[in-house]
């Protein structure tokens, strides 16, 4: 055995064994660490997700909340316009009674017009209640839509605050 094929069976061997070790380094398991990473981006993904779906679902409420009070406000000006029409109707009932008795053709016409008028009055009061009563829980879905953005973005300033603290190694 001479210097020179001693010298190539110790390269061989080192190259050999540098090649396992650095198959033996980058092997599937990942470290702790690599997995906080890992899961840390997970974590703010999800958080991404459902801040976008919870704005979303505010943004939604904001809209059936605008809704709903043009709704009330038409109502209420509907139930305004009917007591002022319920008003002039038992002025002119009043009238005819005066003018041509209690069971005349014109008294009887004001009376049934004066019914109506209540019917209609009455169905925009129950109409102006329940667009109090959806307001009411549009609002309360909107505020808990607002303080689930809340928690979601305090949930990612936290994932992102663990992935550089993972990302530095401590």
């Amino acid at each position: 055995m001479n210097a020179q094929s001693l010298l190539r069976r110790s390269v061989l061997v080192l190259g050999v064994a540098g090649f396992a070790g650095g198959a033996y380094a980058q092997s599937p398991d990942p470290t702790p660490q690599q997995q906080d990473i890992h899961n840390d981006k997970k974590d703010i993904r999800q958080d991404k997700q459902d801040l976008a779906k919870d704005r979303a679902d505010r943004n939604a409420d904001q809209r059936d909340i605008n809704g709903d009070r043009r709704d009330l406000n038409k109502d209420r000006a509907d139930r305004n316009q009917d007591q002022r029409d319920i008003n002039k109707d038992k002025r002119d009932l009043r009238k005819d009674d005066a003018k041509y008795g209690v069971n005349s053709a014109q008294a009887q016409a004001d009376r049934k017009d004066l019914h109506t008028d209540r019917v209609d009055r009455n169905k925009d009061q129950r109409d102006i209640n329940k667009d109090k009563s959806n307001l009411t829980a549009d609002r309360k879905d909107r505020n808990q839509d607002q303080r689930d953005i809340n928690k979601d973005k305090r949930d990612l300033r936290k994932d992102r605050k663990d992935l550089r603290h993972d990302r530095k190694g401590k």
